[in-house]
């Protein structure tokens, strides 16, 4: 199975989306919405903001494995 690189992000607060690249080295903690500046945090038991408030889990979670 291909790895999807891209996720659409949902901004809890104001409902923004927006398509990222996700990087596939590192993990993203902090992701700022572009429309009202909230910075978002992953929940409680997430490694990432994608796998929070994306459409695609982040690569290392897709691939089974551990995230950072």
């Amino acid at each position: 199975m291909k790895t999807i690189l891209k996720s659409e992000i949902t901004c809890p607060n104001c409902g923004h989306k927006k398509v990222e690249d996700m990087p596939t080295n590192a993990c993203q903690f902090f992701y700022e919405c572009e429309h009202c500046k909230t910075v978002l945090k992953p929940n409680e038991g997430d490694c990432c903001v994608y796998c929070s408030y994306g459409t695609v889990p982040c690569p290392p979670i897709q691939e089974n494995k551990s995230c950072c």
